[in-house]
């Protein structure tokens, strides 16, 4: 039983739920990449390992959102994301897992090497896949495609927002708040001072603060930045926080009643990169690193980024001796 449902019973009767991943996800002591910097305290969380047919960071989030699904009677889901979206991958391979279909609408992004191998396992899977220019683009062409699918079908098909960032999705990593205090309390890993995750549409971070909060531990979220600001900011950020904690406290009301704080929002705003998806030289020179120390691979979109934040962090400010993790939400399995 995953941890946040032995903690809150209720929210096990009452939420939507399929098992999907393999959990607990592995901590991993970063000691060559430790080495460089002069810090013995560099470890990873590995959500790359999430799943057997795939992994990342999207599958915590799927559990809720594809048991949602089939328990409102859903054939079909449909989802958004940019044209290599691991996301949108990740919802295709999982659906066609449960029997569902899965349609996902693509806006357009830079090119990498990735984008081509998660379209083609998105058509082995069985994906319907519509692409565009811009949301502008998506908007009427997708509206009337969902009004001829309920026409045809009698429903509309199961809807997950970009990233499975929603107050539902987000529960994926309020539970991994909880596994994470379990790895400590079992001293897999220290309490950590910070953690780094990448900040897209923000449902990992926002869920992670919660969890972490709520299971107790003082460890503060960094959240890097990946996607343009109109997506991912300190406003969409707390408003995501609260619905997401509404919906959980609806559920059950003796889940703790956390709190954040303006300052408690902490958001790296330098490793962007001016564009979703535009590779960037500090961040490739983080992919080769942590490749060539501990053999581990990440990409330029997401974790890449994230890792050359931390390194900045460790290497120009003086934080050597705080226990830094890593959480990894780049797919692993090939």
């Amino acid at each position: 039983m995953i941890p946040i449902f032995e903690q809150y019973p209720l929210l096990k009767e009452r939420l939507p739920y399929v098992q999907l991943g393999e959990f607990p996800t592995p901590i991993r002591h970063l000691k060559h990449l430790g080495k460089e910097f002069g810090s013995d305290y560099l470890y990873l969380k590995h959500d790359g390992l999430s799943g057997q047919i795939y992994g990342g960071n999207k599958i915590r989030k799927l559990e809720f959102l594809l048991g949602d699904a089939l328990h409102k009677g859903a054939k079909e889901v449909l989802t958004f994301g940019f044209t290599g979206s691991n996301h949108a991958l990740a919802t295709t391979v999982y659906a066609q897992k449960l029997g569902l279909k899965s349609v996902s609408i693509l806006l357009a992004q830079p090119n990498a090497h990735y984008v081509r191998r998660n379209l083609l396992l998105s058509h082995v899977c069985g994906a319907e896949i519509h692409h565009f220019k811009n949301e502008r683009a998506a908007y009427i062409p997708t509206t009337i495609m969902l009004l001829r699918k309920k026409l045809k079908q009698g429903k509309f098909p199961y809807i997950i927002g970009p990233g499975g960032s929603s107050p539902l999705g987000a529960i994926g990593y309020v539970n991994a708040g909880f596994e994470l205090k379990e790895q400590v309390v079992r001293g897999l890993v220290p309490e950590p001072d910070k953690v780094f995750v990448a900040l897209g549409t923000m449902g990992t971070a926002v869920g992670l603060t919660i969890g972490l909060k709520a299971a107790g531990l003082k460890t503060r979220v960094v959240s890097v930045r990946v996607a343009d600001v109109k997506y991912a900011n300190k406003e969409k950020f707390v408003k995501l926080f609260e619905k997401t904690l509404a919906l959980i406290l609806s559920l059950d009301s003796s889940f703790p009643r956390v709190e954040i704080a303006d300052e408690e929002v902490d958001i790296r705003q330098d490793f962007f990169g001016g564009q979703y998806a535009r590779f960037t030289e500090q961040g490739m020179a983080a992919v080769k690193l942590l490749a060539k120390s501990e053999g581990i691979r990440l990409e330029g979109t997401y974790t890449g980024k994230t890792m050359a934040a931390l390194i900045d962090q460790v290497r120009g400010h003086g934080i050597r001796n705080e226990v830094i993790l890593f959480w990894n939400t780049y797919n692993a399995i090939d």
